[in-house]
């Protein structure tokens, strides 16, 4: 791939195709913020602790987000975005597990952290893919193919979590995801 420039890499796959996958992965890291605050009574009875307290899984993932998100570039330039990608969406979807799997509030809080971890990678590091590898002038094409679909998390996010921890298990919201 030496020789090839970013706008031949992808002339042999359909335009939408990285989008999309770059989407899918914000997809996750949104439903994932906003998915937990309605269930989050649900999972404080379950683990015996107190709802305000339970917020503390909220705000490791959000603190994981906002101290990982810097350094996605740097890394992405040192190991490879597409490594770092994989290992991104690997590092989410393990955490994920490991939060359907908590016992207890210390182990939701850092699984939750993980998770953070996992989600600060895979978006920007998604982004910039995207930028190395579509053609300028189809950009603005890709990045609808990227935002639309994510911007529908955050909004089926609350109503998903209310259903899932009022009908099932709220260890579903982690599976699921």
């Amino acid at each position: 791939m030496s020789d090839r420039t970013a706008s031949d890499a992808g002339a042999d796959r359909p335009l939408w195709l990285i989008p999309l996958v770059v989407a899918a992965a914000l997809f996750m890291e949104n439903m994932d913020a906003s998915v937990i605050g309605t269930a989050l009574p649900v999972i404080a009875r379950d683990l015996g602790e107190d709802p305000v307290i339970l917020k503390l899984a909220l705000t490791s993932y959000l603190l994981s987000l906002a101290v990982f998100i810097p350094i996605s570039g740097w890394c992405a330039d040192r190991f490879g975005a597409r490594p770092l990608f994989q290992l991104a969406i690997s590092i989410f979807i393990v955490s994920s597990l490991c939060c359907a799997l908590a016992g207890s509030l210390v182990e939701l809080i850092l699984a939750r952290a993980l998770q953070g971890v996992g989600g600060a990678m895979m978006v920007p590091v998604g982004r910039l893919i995207l930028l190395r590898s579509v053609p300028k002038s189809q950009m603005v094409q890709a990045m609808a193919y990227l935002t639309i679909p994510a911007l529908f998390a955050p909004m089926i996010g609350p109503p998903i979590g209310g259903y899932v921890a009022t009908f099932y298990d709220w260890r579903w919201i982690f599976w699921i995801n």
